[in-house]
């Protein structure tokens, strides 16, 4: 069907306009819709339902209401502590599926804790104690039912930097420590305090691609500083950065590279990523990737102990001390110079383990279809936290490559957590010694070939395709990690996303709009081509709220939209624009700098005799309209419920013209 239409339908058409306007000219006015002005509020009661709606918007009492003072109490409880009540429906049926998982998760997590622990400049108890005490506390007050609680890669880099660049780990180990679990403990606080206090919608401020753009600059960075372990370097830079790390290996590729331990490297990382392979090739496979990890450990501390690999230059693990988590209390800073500093690194620390843990938990709770209460998820990883933080625990969140084998394995609750605890605490009890010959360059394969998924470039793709600007952040996140540091890559992040928000709200977007043939629908001439424009009427909508922050840009750019009107209709001699419609439907509110917008617009149209309509305003903007004495001044009767009711309006006295 051709866009211009049939001529005798356009004729049609005009005919039926000319009879309207000739029987408005007889006095024969349309009905006209009034805006309806909404009740007046309480003011009490306006801010108490403001108030819901920004930190209540999931109403968390609903379940309480008609309830007696008895359930009451026995909800509240089930609500901090969540096991309850999915503890009174557990069988043997969902026993065997947690156990499965927990058993598969665990023999992952042992290796990469060991793994993860070094990345952050601690000893290789450390990253198993994270696994320990934190995954019980997280099953007792956690809502997810897949999540996998442990150490992850980027929160160790990024706490291993923090931390460096105050305390030299190697120099000052004990303070180095004590720091880490300074920073842990204020993570918690930050966590706890957010889902306490409702404020969870903070992390949103991180945009999807900037944290895109962030994992992959991270997972090059961290596979890049596995480079000394893959390679057998002893001397290696501290810093980060791509230019440095690669000028540290390039400079001792003469004298520093251990053949021996790059043999025994790559053999095994091509049987990581071998095993990765089959797992997503089939995932009925699932365990195998799952299971690698371990496996690679096991074989290679044995042909390092049978052929005593260690002499030859091979570095090995040598001792993880053996026990349960020692407490750490008297260890966290509660006075002096580092305390700031623990609590700076602990927020920035805290706020990127929750948004990881977020999204991984979120992500699976869609797929089994159940609800996961972000607030109650920030109360139970910060809570987890401060608590590990007393015992001797660093940083520890969701995992996702845990979760996703968690799912894989078929886990029904938070069960599978606990079944990972008793795995690391008996490996804490009796399994330690066993990791002596185990080389370190194991553990550098490990964590690159756990790293290489974060690096998701397809995502990267599909951003690009949809908003060029997303790109620009995702970018912007990743060479900052790769060539300056993860914190001032974070820096760009969060940058980045705040001037993607600012940019929208001082500058939302205006549209002339036109009328659908056939039709009463007025709608955006770009988008529609076919629609036409209603001659001498100027139809505007503003796609936003008005502002102090945009109220000047908006007046603006209505004043240009009408002067290149003007301009266009005075080469083409049509009709003189008389009457300039703002389509307010987009509009959900207006302050006081939004109103004095309108006002200076209103004067500067009568200027230029030009006469200011308002279609479709809502129920906030009305009121404030009315309340200002804004309606009184342009005129109710300019004011409509419709862009057809104004349009016809607006003919009518354009036809009424001499």
């Amino acid at each position: 069907m051709s866009l211009m239409g049939d001529p005798a339908d356009e004729n049609l058409e005009t005919k039926e306009m000319d009879a309207r306007s000739l029987s408005f000219s007889h006095g024969q006015e349309p009905y006209v819709h009034k805006v309806g002005i909404p009740p007046r509020q309480n003011l009490f009661k306006e801010f108490q339902s403001t108030v819901k709606e920004t930190l209540f918007a999931d109403d968390p009492l609903r379940s309480f209401k008609d309830q007696s003072k008895s359930r009451k109490l026995v909800l509240g409880i089930e609500a901090i502590f969540p096991i309850i009540g999915w503890g009174r429906t557990y069988n043997l049926t969902k026993l065997r599926g947690d156990l499965i998982a927990g058993l598969t998760i665990a023999s992952l997590c042992i290796p990469q804790d060991i793994g993860y622990a070094k990345l952050a400049n601690l000893d290789p108890q450390y990253g198993l104690y994270s696994s320990f005490i934190p995954p019980l506390i997280y099953a007792v007050m956690g809502s997810s039912r897949d999540i996998a609680i442990g150490p992850v890669a980027v929160v160790s880099l990024l706490l291993g930097t923090l931390l460096q660049s105050e305390i030299d780990p190697i120099a000052n180990p004990v303070d180095y420590r004590r720091l880490a679990f300074t920073a842990t403990f204020f993570a918690g606080i930050t966590q706890a305090t957010l889902g306490i206090l409702r404020l969870g919608f903070l992390i949103d401020f991180l945009s999807h691609a900037a944290i895109v753009g962030f994992m992959g600059g991270a997972a090059i960075t961290i596979t890049l500083q596995q480079l000394k372990g893959f390679l057998g370097i002893e001397k290696f830079t501290k810093k980060t950065d791509v230019i440095s790390v690669i000028h540290s290996v390039l400079s001792s590729a003469h004298h520093g590279w251990n053949w021996q331990t790059i043999v025994i490297g790559a053999s095994f990382l091509a049987f990581l990523l071998y095993a990765k392979y089959i797992g997503k090739k089939n995932p009925k496979f699932f365990w195998v990737p799952a299971i690698a990890p371990l496996i690679s450990v096991i074989l290679s501390t044995l042909f390092v102990f049978l052929i005593r690999a260690d002499k030859h230059g091979v570095a090995i693990v040598k001792h993880i001390d053996k026990g349960l988590n020692p407490s750490s209390v008297k260890e966290i800073y509660f006075t002096g110079d580092y305390l700031g500093k623990g609590f700076r690194i602990g927020i920035v620390a805290g706020m990127i383990a929750l948004t990881e843990a977020t999204a991984i938990g979120r992500t699976f709770a869609s797929m089994k279809d159940y609800q996961l209460d972000g607030n109650k998820e920030m109360v139970a990883l910060g809570a987890m936290n401060v608590v590990g933080s007393m015992t001797s625990c660093y940083v520890a969140t969701g995992s996702f490559s845990r979760s996703a084998v968690n799912f894989m394995s078929g886990c029904e609750t938070a069960v599978s957590n606990i079944v990972m605890s008793v795995v690391v605490f008996l490996t804490l009890q009796f399994l330690t010694p066993l990791f002596k010959y185990t080389p370190n360059v194991i553990l550098a394969t490990i964590i690159i070939s756990a790293v290489i998924n974060l690096v998701d470039y397809k995502a990267a793709i599909l951003i690009w395709k949809i908003d060029k600007f997303d790109f620009v952040a995702c970018m912007g996140a990743f060479f900052g990690v790769v060539f300056a540091s993860v914190e001032i890559g974070l820096l760009i992040a969060v940058s980045i996303s705040f001037a993607k928000i600012l940019l929208q709200v001082t500058r939302p977007r205006t549209a002339i709009l036109g009328k659908i043939p056939r039709t009463t629908v007025y709608r955006n001439i770009q988008q529609y081509p076919e629609a036409t424009r209603v001659p001498g009427v100027l139809i505007i909508r503003v796609d936003s709220a008005i502002y102090f922050s945009n109220s000047n840009y908006v007046k603006e750019r209505i004043l240009r939209w009408l002067m290149d009107e003007e301009e266009l209709v005075k080469g083409d001699y049509q009709t003189r624009i008389q009457f300039l419609m703002v389509e307010m439907s987009p509009v959900t509110d207006i302050d006081t700098s939004g109103i004095h917008a309108l006002e200076e617009l209103f004067r500067s149209l009568q200027k230029r005799d030009v006469q200011l309509v308002l279609a479709n305003p809502g129920p906030i903007v009305i009121d404030k309209l009315h309340t200002s004495n804004f309606a009184t001044l342009l005129g109710e009767d300019k004011i409509f419920l419709t862009v057809a009711e104004a349009v016809a309006y607006c003919s009518t006295k354009l036809a009424e013209e001499p």
